[in-house]
C-alpha cells in the first residue's frame, strides 16, 4: 500500500485574510533580518503586500499576549512570531525563552489560529546571526513558509 497517497498536506497558497508578524525589538538588528526573510517569503508565495502587518513588541516575553490579542480579532489567517533570546551569564534566558514558547503554543491552541515559532533561542550572538540569514538559512523565512502550510492544512482539516 502506498501510504504517501493517503497523506493530507498543507499547500503554500496565500490566504485571503491578513498575515500578522509579531516581532520583538530586543536584538533588533537580528530580528530585522528575520522580518525581512519572513516578509520576502510571504510575498514570494503570493501574499499581497497590503495583507502583511508587522507588530513590534518590546521583547520575546511580550510576543504571546500580542499574538493572542491579534488572533482574537478574527482578522488574521495566521501569525509569524520572530525574536531573539540569547543565553547570557544569568538565568534571564530561562525565564524568557520557555515562557515565550509556551505562551505562543497556548495562544494558538486557545484561538485555533496557527502561529509559527521564529524566535531564535541561541547560546551566543554568532548563532543568532547565522540563523538570521548569514550562514544557516533565515529562520524568519522558514517560519513564514511553515505558517502558509499550516493555514492551508488547518483549512483542509476544518472543511
Amino acid at each position: 500500500m502506498d501510504l504517501k497517497s493517503r497523506e493530507i498536506n498543507g499547500t503554500f497558497n496565500a490566504p485571503s485574510k491578513n498575515i500578522a508578524i509579531v516581532a520583538s525589538r530586543f536584538n533588533e538588528f537580528i530580528v530585522d533580518r528575520l522580518i525581512s526573510g519572513a516578509f520576502d517569503s510571504l510575498l514570494r508565495y503570493g501574499v499581497k503586500n497590503d495583507k502583511i502587518e508587522i507588530f513590534r513588541v518590546p521583547g520575546a516575553y511580550e510576543i504571546p499576549i500580542a499574538c493572542q490579542s491579534l488572533a482574537k480579532t478574527g482578522r488574521y489567517a495566521g501569525i509569524v512570531t520572530l525574536g531573539v533570546v540569547i543565553r547570557g551569564e544569568t538565568t534571564h534566558f530561562d525565564y524568557v525563552a520557555g515562557p515565550c514558547a509556551n505562551g505562543i503554543l497556548q495562544a494558538q491552541l486557545s484561538t485555533n489560529i496557527p502561529m509559527t515559532f521564529g524566535v531564535l533561542t541561541t547560546e551566543n550572538i554568532e548563532q543568532a546571526v547565522a540563523r538570521a540569514g548569514a550562514t544557516a538559512g533565515n529562520k524568519g523565512s522558514e517560519a513564514a513558509v511553515g505558517l502558509l502550510e499550516m493555514i492551508n492544512l488547518l483549512g483542509k482539516i476544518n472543511d
